[in-house]
């Protein structure tokens, strides 16, 4: 059987390039779709905050284990706990979602807006607790990423996983450019994560080859504005 896959744009539904089932594997598809899971864009921020906070050598160099907990947390509760928590409840109410995967422009505009808010709102905590610049940059990254994503929701659903990997692989190109002792181990995983979650949303979401590369070079634009900006 023949799958299409379309595109809400300001017309309705638009046809895309058919896509036949057969021509993925049921193991490949699974394998997408967990990788599609485990780096869910809202997950990227702890990701990184953890690897800054407990690997990195030197961004955290100083702080007790106490504080970087707290601070930890205060990522978790503002880019994961609440923007996953108001998708949750507006899907259970019907208020506006009709599936998690929020598979319409429209579905997106509400919790892009309360992610957007709650970026912003972790990126200036953390600016004035005069945290490390390298944890600026990140979420003012993250925060300016949503910003394009929401802006180009408009026209096309773009690739929000796209997105998160090319602001988080921007990331690790500018601590590698920054910091001289920055191991290169690191930047070769996020070089391959980046593909791995790239390569799973052609397999398995519904998003054309454009609106992912959109996505990802929204990604390295808005991390590089940050950079420019911090």
């Amino acid at each position: 059987m023949e799958q299409s896959n379309y595109s809400v744009g300001q017309h309705g539904l638009k046809k895309l390039t058919p896509r036949r089932e057969s021509e993925i594997s049921g193991t490949a598809r699974t394998f997408g779709h967990i990788v599609s899971y485990v780096f869910h864009p809202l997950f990227i921020p702890t990701y990184v905050t953890c690897f800054l906070l407990f690997l990195h050598p030197l961004v955290f160099a100083g702080y007790s284990d106490k504080m970087k907990i707290f601070r930890l947390a205060n990522v978790v509760l503002c880019t994961f706990f609440i923007p996953a928590f108001s998708v949750f409840l507006m899907w259970r109410l019907k208020l506006v979602i009709t599936s998690l995967q929020m598979k319409t422009q429209q579905e997106r505009i509400i919790p892009l807006v309360i992610t957007m808010t709650l970026y912003f709102w972790s990126w200036y905590v953390f600016k004035n607790v005069d945290s490390p610049d390298e944890m600026q940059i990140f979420l003012l990254g993250a925060f300016l990423s949503i910003c394009g994503a929401w802006l180009l929701n408009i026209p096309m659903r773009v690739s929000l996983h796209a997105t998160a990997m090319g602001s988080v692989l921007t990331f690790f190109f500018i601590l590698a450019f920054r910091d001289s002792t920055f191991n290169g181990v690191y930047l070769s995983i996020a070089i391959f994560i980046a593909g791995l979650v790239c390569t799973a949303r052609f397999m398995v979401s519904h998003h054309t080859a454009y609106e992912i590369y959109l996505g990802f070079f929204a990604g390295v634009f808005c991390q590089l504005v940050a950079l420019y900006f911090v």
